[in-house]
C-alpha cells in the first residue's frame, strides 16, 4: 500500500478508467495513468517523425478538462503536471467544462490529444479518466489498451506550467464551439416560439450552457440544478426516470413544451415530455432521425446500438437510409463516423452523434437539436411520439437493472443464447441473436435482450414492445428467469 492509497490495477472500460475517489482514484494513480498516456504521445510523435524522416517538432499540444465532481479540478492539475514533465504544452480550462467541449478544442486546435477529468453518469463517489484523440472524440480501444500497457513502465514526471500561457487557444475554443452549435441549430426560429422549457443539467458541469444559447426572444428558460453539487443531489447524474423527477415535476408546474437534462459531464441527453413523463431514448432517437431524414432532408447511414428501437430501423427503411447495428458502447458509433457517412448514431443510454459535428456524443448540441425538432412540428413531444407510432407502429421500451456478480450473470447469458426458450410470458420465441448479450425476438418484432455489465455487477434486462402491458410482461418474466438460475 502506497502512502497515496492503493495502487490501482488501471482498467479503461468503454468510456475512460473509473474508480471510487481515495479509494483507488487517488493523485499517485492519476498520476501512473497520466504518465502511460505521456509514455504513449510520446512513442506516436517519434513513430510519425521516423515515418517522415525528420526530427521536426510535431505537436506537443495537449488539452485537460474536467468536471464538477469532488476535488475534479486538483486531479487535472496534478494530470497536466505529468505531462507538463514529459515536455508537452499544456492548455487547462479554467472552469468545469462540457465534455464534447474538450473534445470539440482539441480537434479544433490541433492538439495531440485531450484529458478529461470525469467519471460521467456515474455516482458520486467516483471520478474518471477520459483520453481525447487528435480527432476530436474518445480514444479508440487500440489507444487506451496500449495507454494500459504503460502503466508504470516509466514513474511519473512533474513539472511546474503556465495555465495562463494558452488561454487564447481555450478562449478561441469556446468561441468556435458556440459557432458550430449556434450554426448547426435553427435558434432564431426556436427563440421565437412561445413556450417555457425547463433545463436540468443535474448539477453537472452542464451548468447553464443550454440557456446560454436560448436567450433573447418569446422563448422562456429555467435551468434547474445548475449550481455545482458534488453529490449531485444525492443522486447518479444519469438523465434516465429514476433521477429526473425534479425536472419532471418543474415540467408539470411550469406547464413547459419540453424538459431537457444533461448527465454529469453534458455528453448525454435525456427529455420528459410536457406531461412531466420521461422520454426513453426509443423515443428520442426516432423522433431526432425522423427531423433530419424528413424536415432537415438530410442523408446518410444510421447507427443502431443492440439496444435500441425498432422504430430507428423503421425509419431508416422508409427514408433509404443505410442501417449498421452495432454492439452497446458509443465507441462503435464513433468508428463508424469516422469510416463511413453516417447521418444520426445512438445508444440507448442517451448518447448521439450526428453528421457535421465531431464523432462525439454531445449533451448541448443534441438538446438544443430535440428543441429545434419539437419546435418546427409546432406540436408538443407526446402528439410527436403518437404521430411516429402511428406511422411506423407502437413500440414501449423498458429496462430493469439487477444486481448479479459479474460471473454470475455471464455464465446466464451464455446458457441462454446456448438453450433459448420456446416461449417467454406466453410469447412464441422466433429468433435469437448474441451480438451483445442475448437477445430473445418475436414475430411481431418485440423483443427481450440480457446483458451483464463486465464493469459492475450488473445485469441488464431490456425490452421493446408493441404495447406497454407486453413490455412488462416480458421484463418480469426475464427477471424471474434470472433469479431462478
Amino acid at each position: 500500500m502506497s502512502s497515496h492509497g492503493k495502487l490501482a490495477e488501471i482498467r479503461f472500460g468503454t468510456d475512460g478508467w473509473r474508480a471510487v475517489i481515495a479509494e483507488e482514484f487517488t493523485f499517485a494513480n492519476v498520476e501512473r495513468v497520466s504518465q502511460a498516456y505521456a509514455d504513449y504521445l510520446s512513442r506516436r510523435i517519434l513513430d510519425s517523425q521516423i515515418e517522415v524522416g525528420t526530427k521536426a517538432e510535431a505537436s506537443r499540444l495537449v488539452i485537460v478538462g474536467y468536471d464538477r465532481r469532488f476535488l475534479s479540478e486538483k486531479f487535472a492539475v496534478r494530470a497536466s503536471e505529468v505531462l507538463a514533465g514529459n515536455n508537452f504544452r499544456l492548455a487547462l480550462f479554467d472552469e468545469a467544462v462540457p465534455t464534447p467541449l474538450v473534445s470539440w478544442a482539441v480537434r479544433e486546435s490541433g492538439a495531440r490529444g485531450g484529458v478529461m477529468i470525469t467519471a460521467s453518469h456515474n455516482p458520486a463517489e467516483f471520478n474518471g479518466f477520459k483520453i481525447k484523440a487528435p480527432f476530436g472524440g474518445s480514444a479508440p480501444p487500440e489507444i487506451t489498451k496500449e495507454v494500459e500497457t504503460l502503466v508504470d513502465a516509466t514513474q511519473p514526471r512533474k513539472a511546474s506550467f503556465d495555465a495562463t500561457e494558452l488561454e487564447a487557444v481555450l478562449s478561441s475554443s469556446i468561441e468556435s464551439y458556440r459557432h458550430q452549435v449556434s450554426s448547426f441549430v435553427d435558434l432564431e426560429m426556436i427563440r421565437g416560439i412561445n413556450a417555457q422549457i425547463i433545463v436540468d443539467p443535474m448539477h453537472g458541469s452542464g451548468g447553464n450552457w443550454v440557456e446560454s444559447f436560448l436567450s433573447g426572444g418569446r422563448l422562456r428558460v429555467e435551468t434547474i440544478r445548475s449550481a455545482r453539487d458534488p453529490l449531485f443531489g444525492g443522486i447518479s447524474p444519469e438523465p434516465i426516470d429514476r433521477n429526473l423527477a425534479p425536472l419532471k415535476n418543474r415540467v408539470s408546474a411550469k406547464k413547459a413544451l419540453i424538459g431537457l437534462a444533461t448527465d454529469g459531464d453534458a455528453d448525454r441527453v435525456g427529455a420528459c415530455n410536457e406531461l412531466g413523463e420521461t422520454m426513453t431514448m426509443h423515443e428520442v432517437v426516432p423522433l431526432l432521425l425522423l427531423h433530419l431524414a424528413r424536415r432537415r432532408h438530410m442523408t446518410g447511414g444510421v447507427v443502431r446500438t443492440f439496444s435500441q428501437s425498432v422504430l430507428t430501423k423503421r425509419i431508416a427503411a422508409a427514408h433509404n437510409l443505410p442501417l449498421y447495428e452495432t454492439p452497446i458502447g458509443f465507441k462503435y458509433v464513433a468508428d463508424l463516423m469516422l469510416r463511413e457517412n453516417i447521418l444520426l448514431g445512438a445508444e440507448e443510454s442517451g448518447g448521439i452523434g450526428v453528421a457535421g459535428h465531431i464523432p462525439e456524443r454531445d449533451g448541448i448540441l443534441n438538446s438544443l437539436l430535440l428543441l429545434e425538432a419539437v419546435a418546427m412540428a409546432s406540436k408538443p413531444p407526446s402528439e410527436i411520439v403518437r404521430d411516429i407510432h402511428r406511422e411506423f407502429g407502437e413500440f414501449y421500451f423498458g429496462r430493469r437493472d439487477l444486481s448479479l456478480e459479474v460471473e454470475r450473470g455471464q455464465e446466464f447469458v451464455r446458457l441462454l443464447a446456448a438453450k433459448p426458450p420456446s416461449q417467454i410470458a406466453g410469447y412464441d420465441v422466433s429468433e435469437v441473436e448474441t451480438l451483445d448479450g442475448t437477445k430473445l425476438l418475436f414475430k411481431d418484432e418485440s423483443w427481450l435482450l440480457f446483458r451483464q455489465s463486465g464493469t459492475e455487477p450488473a445485469l441488464r434486462i431490456y425490452a421493446e414492445a408493441t404495447s406497454i402491458e407486453k413490455m412488462n410482461a416480458l421484463l418480469d418474466e426475464g427477471r424471474r428467469a434470472v433469479f431462478s438460475f
